[in-house]
């Protein structure tokens, strides 16, 4: 208490704080301001009441000035928020987490100059209906904004919502403490004002802060990249280098390394064109601009100054404004441990009126030496094709218009020197982490400037904002390597490194799909579950086809009602099965999509995206319900809340099988993939927040929703419907770009392919699926004794490897032989080592050259041999050496330098290798492992 002593004290805020303060004498009320009033009159502090009932940040921003900064206190305690979020919930006018962040950074920039100290209060409520507890999702951007704000402005963060619902529990429940959830109690005001005081009292009187930086150069390091920063008072933030590690600079030498950086004319405009993260034709830039947008028709062009730059370590957050434009910018950039570059930008209306946003993207430059791009195209069953080409002046531009990220997304869109590969040529790339309509793009200008650059796409109305209103871009990454397998990793131990990222061993899945289709009988099931625990499987996954009305794709699709003809009991006969057997059980959904045939579409036809007056095209007869509309979010998480919950369901296979066509709100008339897009991300959350441990898989027509974005919230995607094993060495192999084989879903399918009729032996399916995160889709009812054997050994052989392969550094070998593909893990620690060598079809030469190995120590020896069964080989060719009985021993400089015999196998077929470290000489022994050749 000592920290107010002789202090004035503010309160503002809405009815919690105002509490009848002007029906009392002393313009105090009767709650906690009353309460601390007392309290704080001991050490001679003054107390006043400023908060009016049901006033939202809106609302204290048109009172701001005359009852708060022309307040004349020490201390100013703000408590608003709860009405931001009910306001949604009793009437429909939301505030978004963006604009309550952006109106309440006004009220505290306006604030600060005048105030010793703030306090800000944890919005919070104690939910006492079912309703209510709808309102958390919501809540929780509020909260979260207000934290982030304490942190900014060096305020008191009081965590009200967290301490009041601790408190309820030992107190009488909720409602002793907040009878309608909302408004406290006596009890709850003498809760509020002891945290408030204990807060307080806790905070550092003069907490360090990070400072503002003036005008300077900044270089960032990580994981071998360095990154410099121009940073200046009237300039948006420039890079002048992004690329390979500078090493140790000091500050003279960074100054003359900025100094041969300076750009030079250009015949363009009189001064030299310095292009920043967010390019702008203000400062002479002609490209594409970084942020498009207007006030029907006027302040199209802003010029963004009086930046305020403020560094933590790695982390560069950069404020500007432009007075004319009444437009704040925000620039967020950040190199990660991984040495992943990432980047968003925030754009706040200041003004008046409404500021409509065509489009907010961030670019980052490349150097001239690179030459070519290389990213992927693709379509159903055959997602995550390369093609390379030249780069010219002008703009390779990739518009992805589906609503969801797409089988024929750029993923990661790659600029590097001539003929860059995995191993060798400095490579820049750019992925933008989002799971909608999207951009990303290459644009070389005649002046020799290249710059990768990437955001939303958002269709015509999508983002209006209002005064206050902010809009952040998506996070966009740029990676940076020399060869693709360096910049891969850079994604890969960045994901790696993330808290939320899959801790326990992968679990070997069992899915339906292929197995039984719609056919949902239960015998045939509980036979496919028992065969199951014989292979070793661990999780099994009913897909397609459990609930009211799915006998087809024709119907059924937001009728997540388990169905009571074809499941009389329930599922609880199938689950009990798997609960006895010890293995996982998983379910298939379709959230976010809707069959007009369905009870759903007949009681809430207003739930379909569409334009006014019709139905988009239909697609697999479906078409996307619309999550943005409370109702049906709320309809949905609470269906497959209850189902988990009754089940037990470890994992969520979750489905997405259109394109977001025509995609309109019938609540707004406006274009509604930005909202709905949004409203899966809070989807997914909600029901991993109600359900800690619940795993969910990201399958969108196969491999269409392949994203950082999704994976903020999902725990691995699946990478194509087409496992045919010739096909997914080459969807897997490009997935590796940007995913760990951990998070990617990698099947072993039946004899013949589901999608393209070919026909493979079993030692090729399952060598190709081994690399990822290991499962079957297949009838395994009809396995031939010989089948069961060889597939319950390559399951054991993904266990006893799931380690090294889930946690190892990805390595894909450039062989000179284009019908020749080779790529696998290699240990952290450099110990171990697994690959697949595979011909894909016959060379024109015979017997292929050898696969070189780079990236295991040059120093060591290894023991390499054979695991898996032995697949055909060609006619008249014997097996190399290291496939005999005991292997043979290489140094890692052998097998960089001089390459492993490739086996002369028979076209599409794979062999898989395991080379392991010695501890001693060439003599040494071969290590731990069963060989199951």
């Amino acid at each position: 208490m000592g920290k107010l002593q002789g202090a004035s004290v503010l309160f503002a805020g809405d009815s919690v704080t105002d509490c009848g303060r002007r029906e009392d004498p002393r313009g105090l009320g009767d709650g906690y301001v009353s309460m601390l009033a007392a309290e704080l009159g001991e050490q001679g502090a003054t107390v006043a009441n400023v908060g009016i009932g049901g006033d939202r940040v809106v609302d204290l921003q048109q009172r701001w000035s005359a009852d708060v900064v022309g307040g004349n206190a020490d201390v100013l305690s703000i408590l608003v928020g709860i009405n931001d979020t009910w306001r949604r919930f009793d009437n429909g006018d939301p505030t978004s987490a963006e604009a309550f962040e952006a109106g309440y950074r006004d009220l505290l920039t306006q604030a600060k100059p005048h105030f010793e100290r703030i306090v800000l209060v944890q919005p919070f409520l104690l939910p006492v209906t079912e309703d209510q507890r709808g309102w958390g999702e919501d809540l929780a951007g509020k909260q979260e904004a207000v934290a982030r704000l304490a942190a900014e402005f060096d305020a008191v963060l009081v965590p009200a919502h967290e301490q009041l619902n601790a408190r309820a529990a030992s107190l009488g429940g909720n409602a002793a403490l907040a009878g309608d959830g909302v408004h406290p109690t006596p009890l709850g005001h003498e809760q509020l004002a002891a945290i408030w005081l204990a807060a307080v009292n806790d905070h550092p009187t003069a907490p360090a802060a990070p400072a503002p930086v003036q005008p300077t150069h900044l270089h960032l390091r990580a994981a071998g990249t360095s990154v410099v920063l121009r940073l200046t008072e009237h300039e948006l933030p420039q890079i002048l280098h992004w690329g390979a590690d500078l090493g140790a600079v000091d500050e003279h030498q960074l100054q003359q390394f900025a100094a041969n950086a300076q750009p030079a004319l250009d015949n363009s405009v009189d001064v030299p064109v310095r292009i920043s993260v967010v390019p702008e034709h203000s400062a002479g830039w002609m490209g594409t601009p970084g942020l498009r947008g207007h006030r029907s028709g006027k302040a199209w062009t802003p010029q963004f100054s009086s930046l305020r730059h403020t560094v933590e370590g790695n982390h560069v957050v950069s404020r500007a404004v432009d007075h004319e434009s009444q437009l704040e910018l925000t620039v967020e950039m950040q190199l990660l441990e991984s040495g992943l570059l990432r980047l968003r930008a925030t754009v706040t209306n200041m003004g008046a009126g409404d500021y409509n946003v065509e489009q907010l993207v961030v670019a980052l430059p490349v150097s001239g030496s690179a030459v070519e791009i290389l990213d992927k195209a693709g379509r159903w069953s055959k997602e995550r094709t390369p093609q390379r080409r030249a780069i010219t002046v002008g703009t390779h531009l990739r518009e992805n218009r589906r609503g969801r990220t797409g089988a024929d997304a750029a993923t990661v869109l790659l600029a590097g020197e001539q003929g860059f590969g995995f191993g060798g040529g400095e490579v820049w790339g750019l992925h933008v982490g989002f799971s909608g309509n999207h951009l990303s793009y290459v644009e070389r200008t005649s002046a020799g400037k290249t710059l990768l650059g990437g955001g939303e796409l958002l269709l015509p109305g999508e983002v209006v904002l209002e005064t206050a209103a902010g809009y952040t871009t998506p996070w966009v990454y740029g990676c940076h390597g020399t060869g693709m397998d360096a910049a891969a990793r850079q994604f890969h131990n960045y994901l790696r490194a993330r808290p939320q990222h899959p801790a326990s061993p992968r679990p070997v899945t069992l899915n339906t799909w292929e197995a039984v289709y719609f056919d949902h009988d239960l015998t045939r099931l509980l036979a496919l579950a028992d065969k199951a625990a014989e292979l070793g499987v661990e999780r099994f996954v009913l897909d397609d086809g459990w609930f009211r009305g799915r006998r087809d794709d024709s119907a059924g699709l937001g009728d997540w009602y388990v169905d009571e003809g074809v499941w009389p009991a329930g599922l609880h006969p199938l689950t009990n099965r798997l609960a006895e057997l010890g293995i996982e059980f998983g379910l298939w959904f379709e959230p976010e999509m809707i069959n007009p045939e369905s009870d759903l579409a007949r009681a809430h036809p207003e739930w379909m995206l569409a334009p006014a007056g019709r139905l988009p095209l239909p697609a697999r007869h479906q078409q996307v319900l619309n999550l943005a509309i409370p109702e049906a979010f709320a309809f949905i998480r609470d269906r497959i809340s209850e189902l988990v919950g009754r089940y037990n369901i470890a994992y969520l296979k979750w489905d997405h099988n259109r394109d977001l066509l025509e995609a309109g709100s019938t609540v707004t008339g406006t274009a509604g993939v930005h909202e709905q897009t949004l409203a899966t991300y809070r989807l997914l959350a909600a029901l991993k927040e109600l359900h800690p441990g619940l795993e969910i898989e990201s399958c969108s027509s196969g491999g269409a929703r392949v994203d950082l974005g999704i994976l903020e919230h999902t725990d691995r995607i699946w990478a194509s419907d087409c496992i045919d094993p010739l096909e997914r060495q080459q969807i897997l192999r490009w997935t590796a770009q940007l995913l760990p084989p951990e998070l990617v879903g990698s099947h072993v399918g039946s004899p013949q392919s589901h999608t393209t009729g070919r026909t493979h032996a079993l030692s090729f399916r399952a060598a190709t699926a081994l690399f990822g995160h290991y499962g079957i889709e297949w009838d395994i009812t009809a396995l031939s004794p010989a089948e069961q054997q060889e597939l319950a050994g390559w399951i054991a052989l993904y266990k006893e490897q799931r380690a090294l392969i889930h946690h190892g550094d990805v390595v894909r070998v450039d062989h000179p032989t284009p019908e020749i593909s080779a790529h696998g893990v290699i240990a952290a620690d450099r110990s171990a080592a697994l690959f697949e060598l595979t011909v894909l079809a016959r060379p024109a030469s015979w017997p292929p050259v050898p696969v070189r190995l780079a990236g295991l120590d040059p120093e060591r020896s290894y023991a390499v041999r054979h695991v898996g069964p032995t697949p055909p080989l060609g006619t008249n060719n014997n097996s190399p050496a290291w496939m005999n009985e005991g292997g043979i021993h290489l140094t890692g400089a052998m097998l960089a330098a001089a390459g492993l015999a490739m086996p002369p196998l028979q076209p599409e077929h794979s062999v898989v290798v395991l080379l392991e470290a010695l501890d001693g000489s060439l003599g040494g022994g071969l290590g731990g492992g069963e060989d199951l050749s």
